[in-house]
């Protein structure tokens, strides 16, 4: 059985809830990602932002990125558990129509799942299957 653990990309890094935008960016692009997860003092996951989030709802609306907080943005949050099958990291993505998705073990953040991800463990042949790319793509990319 494939689980979150086998295709997740390990060693996530988080931005810290009190740290602002200017921060979150400059990390995003120091690290070329498109997201950072969001942890709290307790190290415990808090929420998720995307460079999306930075663009659309604080620079779109001349807000300040250096003056605003990263938990600002932070919205529901939805995670896997390092030990979900992939069905389950798919059907949470495909629901919720999510590109990136954070995976915790017990409650600490041990990583990040990507469309990248997924791509990669399709083209490898070890944990997606055709159909499963498909159904992922239709369902992430054309309800929109």
């Amino acid at each position: 059985m494939t689980t979150a653990r086998d295709i997740m990309h390990a060693g996530a890094e988080c931005i810290r809830a009190d740290q602002n935008l200017a921060d979150a960016a400059r990390m995003m692009r120091d690290m070329s990602v498109g997201a950072l997860p969001i942890c709290g003092p307790d190290q415990k996951l808090k929420g998720i932002i995307t460079d999306r989030d930075i663009i659309v709802r604080c620079i779109a609306e001349g807000r300040d990125p250096a003056g605003m907080k990263a938990m600002e943005l932070a919205g529901h949050l939805h995670c896997v558990r390092a030990e979900d099958d992939i069905d389950t990291v798919l059907q949470k993505m495909e629901q919720h129509q999510i590109r990136r998705i954070p995976v915790i073990d017990g409650d600490r953040l041990v990583g990040m799942i990507s469309e990248a991800d997924l791509a990669m463990g399709h083209r490898q042949g070890q944990h997606l299957t055709d159909q499963q790319i498909i159904d992922f793509m239709d369902s992430v990319y054309m309800k929109r």
